[in-house]
């Protein structure tokens, strides 16, 4: 089952055994990444959710039974109208088709409730001398945390659009991430596969640790161990929200610097802890992404440096005697 925030797909659900029993919107909201239960409960009164082919009697409090077909047509996001703004972009590539970016730390996505402006949507509108878009997602396929930096690609033209969303839904994008978490995860190298989805209890965060949601699949591998920390080399093969933060934090071992899945820690020596604490973001980068070219389908690379902070932060790690296996 999809379940692209962005996108007005259709999208279909077979009721489990565990859905058994819950509120229509309650399933809807455990089984779906990135909408909340008020925007669920919105579209199921709107019409736009229907249960076995009918619209459902109750609205969001109907009961669902093991093996019922839900059916979810989201309506069509309203114009955002958002206005082009003179913001920096560091470009690592472009042409006709695909616009390739090295994002830093501390700019959204999208637009907001709570923040309209500054965003890379703003950004790459000026740049491409466009002064506003009814299109929310104005060619962007894929996003970043506010504070992940790396590597993100901005499709150009409808035609790039809908070629670079394919390639990222049928997995056809490769994406390394460099992350500094804490402690040292077991063993060394590994893969982390879990289900995947909202916290049952915190609806703003994600979980690995839910009955059902989709399949989140991440590869790993220690780079380098440090006092309380180690340095992560991160392939993708899936791209749920927060992934990488939840997934290595549901594990003990949470980003450095994660305000939502990390919290402060003790470290082996107060000197190391106090550096882990200072850091003011989630230690995360995109370095590296791998894609088919839109147009010619040649295997395209684009690696994105490391960040100043994040460079700042191993070299003060690495000041200190590193682990011994």
């Amino acid at each position: 089952m999809r379940a692209d925030p962005e996108r007005d797909d259709p999208l279909r659900l077979i009721a489990q055994a565990s859905d058994a029993g819950s509120r229509l919107d309650q399933v809807l909201t455990r089984r779906l990444t990135g909408r909340s239960r008020a925007l669920i409960q919105k579209h199921i009164e709107a019409g736009a959710v229907f249960v076995n082919g009918a619209r459902p009697k109750q609205g969001s409090k109907t009961k669902v039974r093991t093996g019922d077909r839900i059916d979810y047509v989201p309506p069509a996001p309203p114009p955002s109208n958002v206005t082009a703004e003179d913001i920096p972009l560091r470009i690592l590539l472009e042409d006709d088709e695909i616009l390739v970016l090295d994002k830093p730390k501390n700019l959204i996505v999208h637009p907001s409730s709570t923040r309209r402006e500054g965003t890379l949507v703003a950004a790459v509108l000026h740049h491409l001398k466009r002064e506003a878009s009814a299109n929310p997602r104005a060619g962007i396929v894929h996003r970043l945390d506010k504070d992940t930096t790396g590597v993100m690609i901005v499709a150009k033209t409808p035609f790039a659009e809908d070629k670079l969303a394919a390639a990222f839904r049928n997995r056809a994008v490769e994406k390394a991430y460099v992350a500094v978490v804490h402690g040292r995860p077991a063993p060394d190298d590994g893969t982390i596969e879990t289900l995947f989805g909202r916290h049952p209890r915190a609806r703003k965060r994600f979980s690995s640790r839910v009955e059902a949601g989709k399949v989140a699949i991440t590869h790993y591998a220690t780079a380098e161990r440090f006092i309380g920390a180690s340095l992560m080399h991160i392939r993708l093969e899936t791209g749920r929200t927060h992934q990488i933060r939840v997934h290595f934090s549901d594990r003990g071992h949470p980003l450095i610097g994660d305000p939502v899945y990390g919290r402060r820690r003790r470290s082996q020596d107060p000197r190391v802890g106090a550096i882990l604490n200072a850091f003011d973001r989630p230690a995360l980068h995109a370095r590296q992404l791998v894609f088919p070219h839109p147009s010619t389908g040649k295997s395209i690379t684009v690696e994105a440096p490391l960040p100043s902070d994040l460079c700042t932060l191993i070299d003060q790690l690495r000041a200190w005697p590193a682990l011994t296996p």
